[in-house]
């Protein structure tokens, strides 16, 4: 196959995703005017090339470009990378900002020595002449997908592909050469595998090589540079190319650009030590999206992962908040992905045995776009399946508490992880609320047809100062979603989702009644200490404690109604349950009045 970069797959929030390697296609011609070669190759027309009779040309007149020395000492980059910079020499793309805007404007077409001469007004140094033509070319050569099927139509020659505006790889890089030879710039055009379109993790690479790209000579070392991929992608069914500029491919350090480059000489790897071609098949495919979202490394770094006990683990390091997704064979119900402050950690528990796509898609934590763009992709080999953890629908990723919880106020979690584990079926969740905002929660199951307002009154809410606890009651043993929603106090307008747990119970003797009904006068700093249960037993006296404050009398009205006292902040007393099947909680706001408000609702148990 021969690679030219293939459609970025994105995705909005809804995460309804294209597939994308973020990689890209180039093909190799074999001219019949094959010029000598440099290094010693087996194959013909292979490898690194030079065009002996070309002029150069600075901005001081003509000059002879003496002929290009191999790859030495001084050129080489640390395998693997250190992490430093994207680039393998500093550049200040603001700098280029004028040039840029400035070569992108040129319009020549009659001759390539009059383009360079065009380009090169407003380039002084040897590196803002090659940014120069490396702009023209990104934005002026479209990938030639029919020429690509059709190879009676297409010609690599540099001024062909001038004229014509279009290319595959060899024609990118063929008049990247020439332009930097009339420019008085060395520069190779070289060739090798690359993982772009087409491409199928963990694939092998036999035969003749698929890609050609260039390197250039500056500041007194060897540079490597991709303008094929540089320009744009083809989309899935490669009938269509679209101009869409990629930084990422221009100097790119060494040490990245072997992530999906593999030169046919390894001397132009530019690494040490150098990679060997089972190194560059097994290796994950980071595409560009990977580094330029500022993440720095993924691990497993194998692509094809076996799961253990039907789970496999995937974590990610990255230099800054960054918000992450997945799907697994299109869907993200099978996994459990938690945000960390410097990346995210994600377990799958396939739900089928076979082979799955894994991808994992990411974007800028202060994105106002919803457009998650994909970063890396794996396949999981499931050998079996943990049928426990097959996960409520309603489960929303990412799961747990993270850096993206604090911002929105929810600071000191209780509880730091994404499953809380209950044998007794009751747990408790506390944080401190950094912001003035009302909360509401509800719980979510697979197993029950919990209306919406028992999803609510199977968590109370407690409130002290700016403490929030949550405390929980399921219904039932199983896996359960504990959702948590927040607005402003001040803000009118509806509640916003903001992340959820995931709860787990396996006792089946558990099966906790709701708590009691509240009404609009329960104010969020009251407290019930008993009864907990909102179903109260039949024919029993009911001992009453709830803490409140600003309430002149309250009272329990069963059959009868029972007066509470007050005693140091609570009002306590009892009731009787006898002859009623609904027991209510009221309070008499002000003594001069003789207006009731209801604040509580008991239900009482049929015998």
């Amino acid at each position: 196959g021969r690679r030219v970069s293939r459609e970025p797959c994105e995705q909005t929030q809804a995460v309804t995703s294209y597939s994308d390697k973020g990689t890209q296609v180039t093909v190799e011609i074999h001219p019949k005017d094959t010029t000598p070669q440099l290094f010693k190759k087996l194959s013909f027309g292979k490898g690194p090339r030079r065009l002996p009779g070309l002029k150069g040309q600075d901005n001081k007149g003509f000059q002879r470009t003496e002929a290009p020395r191999p790859p030495g000492g001084k050129d080489l980059h640390a395998y693997p990378w250190d992490k430093s910079s994207l680039k393998s020499m500093p550049v200040d793309l603001q700098q280029f900002e004028k040039l840029d805007a400035y070569a992108l404007k040129v319009n020549v077409k009659n001759s390539v020595e009059e383009l360079v001469k065009a380009l090169l007004k407003q380039a002084r140094t040897d590196l803002e002449k090659v940014r120069a033509i490396w702009m023209w070319i990104c934005h002026h050569i479209e990938y030639d997908v029919v020429g690509y099927h059709n190879k009676s139509q297409l010609s690599s020659k540099p001024i062909d592909v001038l004229q014509t505006g279009k290319s595959i790889c060899e024609g990118y890089a063929g008049l990247f050469e020439q332009m930097c030879s009339i420019a008085g710039i060395q520069c190779m055009k070289l060739s090798g595998y690359s993982k772009g379109y087409g491409y199928k993790m963990g694939q092998t690479f036999t035969g003749d090589s698929d890609h050609t790209w260039n390197a250039v000579y500056l500041d007194g070392r060897w540079h490597l540079l991709d303008s094929t991929w540089g320009s744009g992608a083809v989309d899935d069914s490669f009938t269509k190319f679209t101009f869409r500029y990629n930084e990422f491919y221009f100097l790119t350090h060494p040490a990245l650009f072997i992530n999906n480059h593999f030169p046919d000489n390894s001397n132009w790897q530019l690494l040490k030590p150098t990679l060997t071609l089972k190194d560059f098949e097994n290796n994950m495919l980071h595409n560009s999206n990977f580094y330029a979202l500022g993440l720095l490394t993924a691990r497993p770094e194998t692509a094809v992962i076996q799961t253990v006990n039907g789970k496999a683990s995937v974590s990610v390091d990255c230099r800054s908040a960054t918000l992450f997704t997945f799907k697994l064979k299109g869907t993200d119900e099978h996994g459990l992905m938690t945000l960390k402050k410097h990346g995210m950690k994600l377990d799958i528990y396939p739900q089928k045995t076979g082979s799955h796509k894994l991808q994992i898609f990411a974007k800028p934590s202060k994105a106002s776009e919803e457009v998650y763009k994909c970063v890396l992709e794996y396949v999981i080999e499931c050998k079996s399946v943990d049928k426990a953890m097959r996960f409520p629908k309603d489960l929303h990723q990412p799961v747990g508490p993270s850096w993206f919880t604090e911002r929105q106020g929810f600071l000191r979690p209780s509880h730091p992880d994404p499953i809380i584990h209950t044998n007794d079926g009751r747990c408790s969740v506390t944080f401190t609320l950094g912001k003035d905002i009302s909360v509401l929660a509800s719980l979510h199951s697979d197993n029950s047809s919990l209306t919406e307002d028992m999803r609510r009154r199977h968590i109370m809410q407690i409130h002290r100062r700016n403490q929030i606890e949550l405390k929980i009651h399921l219904p039932h043993a199983g896996n359960f979603v504990l959702k948590i929603y927040a607005k402003k106090k001040s803000d009118p307008g509806n509640y916003d989702y903001i992340f959820n747990y995931l709860i787990t119970c396996l006792n089946t003797e558990v099966k906790w009644p709701a708590f009691p009904q509240s009404y609009s006068k329960w104010a969020e700093d009251y407290e019930i200490l008993e009864p907990l249960s909102g179903l109260l037993p039949a024919n029993r006296n009911v001992q009453f404690k709830l803490k409140m404050h600003g309430i002149a009398k309250v009272l329990v009205q069963a059959e009868n109604t029972y007066p509470l006292t007050q005693s140091r902040g609570y009002w306590e007393g009892t009731c009787n349950t006898s002859g009623c099947r609904e027991v209510f909680v009221m309070v008499h706001e002000n003594a001069n009045h003789s207006f009731y408000s209801h604040v509580l609702k008991y239900e009482v148990e049929t015998q």
